[in-house]
């Protein structure tokens, strides 16, 4: 998992989108005053941050680092929550490979969102909320399901019939929440994840 307890309390750790050694750019204060900062986004739940780095700090973009609680953090002296709109054009471009990376790193748990989904209304199953998952294709996935439980990705693609990249329908669902505030239903963004 991507969580791991320390005396009871949940470390949270992100992945470094955008490092600026310089500090933020709207940040007033004189060059002298900033420290390095940037933008990360949560392992578990993909809450981005803008982060403030600790001065001797030097790191690369696809860096873990300890956003929560404050007393583990290694490398990050100060954090807030951020929507995409206010990521450095840099962490923008990054988010989709750093994304692509968290769902092949962490497979099993991506798999196990086609096992697992549910419906959440008469009429709609959150497999429909995947892009180019229709009706058709849903109903495949359940009938695939029913004979037993999906391992992989690659898996997933031998059973069902028309389901091509099913990794990739993840990174564009994750991808959409992250950009559109106004997503309805959230499959993956903000929905914290239990150690």
């Amino acid at each position: 998992m991507s969580e791991s307890e320390t005396d009871g309390t949940t470390v949270r750790r992100a992945v470094v989108l955008d490092y600026l050694a310089h500090g933020l750019s709207d940040d007033g204060r004189p060059q002298y005053e900033k420290s390095p900062a940037g933008y990360a986004m949560a392992v578990d739940d993909f809450t981005l941050y803008e982060v403030a780095f600790d001065e001797d700090t030097r790191l690369t973009i696809g860096t873990r680092v300890v956003v929560d609680p404050p007393e583990d953090r290694d490398v990050v002296s100060a954090c807030r929550t951020v929507e995409y709109g206010d990521l450095s054009s840099g962490a923008q471009s990054e988010l989709e490979y750093v994304v692509e990376d968290l769902v092949e790193e962490e497979e099993a748990r991506f798999v196990d969102f086609y096992n697992e989904a549910q419906p959440i209304t008469l009429r709609l199953h959150q497999l429909n909320l995947l892009p180019g998952i229709g009706e058709k294709l849903r109903n495949s996935i359940l009938d695939q399901r029913k004979r037993g439980p999906f391992e992989s990705f690659e898996e997933l693609e031998e059973r069902v019939s028309g389901l091509h990249d099913p990794n990739e329908i993840v990174v564009d669902r994750i991808l959409e929440e992250l950009r559109d505030e106004d997503v309805k239903y959230k499959l993956f963004v903000g929905r914290r994840e239990e150690a």
